[in-house]
């Protein structure tokens, strides 16, 4: 268990401190259109995280099953935690360049924020999440991670349900804000929003630079060059 939450908690915080994800919450929260469309916008990235556990979980469970009767783990999971330490990395290097980030959403998108409903805001979440390839290996490298540690069905579906709500925790710590405190939630949001804007690169340079070279060395050390 202790390998397993090694590979979830790097993943967890990558997923989880995406700033300009952050800023779209803080976004809708603040906008006209009300708090429910920051909901909305949520629940279409937790669905396209929980459609990628229900159909890729299968794909990484039957890798598994084959891989415990030849003796160990399969490759395709160093195979995915090395694609993790690159993209980190590359993360880390466009943020050192001031590249743009080509997951972020289209400047079109972010231009409609302020008259989004929550139709759009739901659909919205599930496209960031649904072109972003980093998010995609996120969540095939947490399902990955969670399929070779050999938990039982019940017992792994728990883990990547809550490896789905730490993800987006900061999301739900925020919604929880704005609805229990509303009087006061907008200082605090628009502070949020402010301090991911002037740190943004720091933030995304740091992540990449440690979490790539974390998972280096465990793709390297299950390829046993390490």
């Amino acid at each position: 268990m202790t390998s397993l939450w090694s590979s979830l908690i790097p993943l967890i915080v990558g997923g989880a401190v995406v700033p300009i994800q952050i800023i779209i919450t803080v976004m809708l929260l603040r906008s006209s259109a009300g708090k429910l469309t920051a909901v909305a916008w949520v629940a279409g990235m937790t669905a396209v995280r929980l459609v990628q556990g229900l159909l890729f979980g299968l794909v990484f469970g039957s890798v598994e099953t084959s891989s415990t009767a030849t003796g160990g783990p399969g490759t395709a999971i160093w195979v995915l935690l090395l694609a993790l330490a690159v993209m980190f990395y590359v993360t880390a290097a466009k943020n050192l360049l001031k590249h743009p980030d080509e997951d972020a959403p289209p400047p079109k998108w972010m231009a409609m924020i302020e008259g989004v409903r929550p139709g759009k805001a739901f659909a919205l979440g599930a496209g960031v999440l649904g072109i972003g390839a980093k998010f995609w290996v996120f969540t095939l490298g947490a399902i990955a991670a969670i399929a070779d540690a050999g938990l039982g069905s019940a017992a792994a579906i728990g883990i990547f349900i809550l490896f789905v709500v730490l993800t987006e925790s900061i999301h739900l710590i925020l919604l929880v804000i704005a609805f229990a405190l509303p009087e006061r939630s907008a200082g605090v949001l628009d502070s949020v929003n402010a301090t991911l804007k002037k740190y943004n690169r720091v933030i995304m340079i740091v992540l990449g630079l440690v979490f790539g070279t974390w998972f280096l060395i465990k793709a390297l050390s299950g390829f046993g060059l390490f």
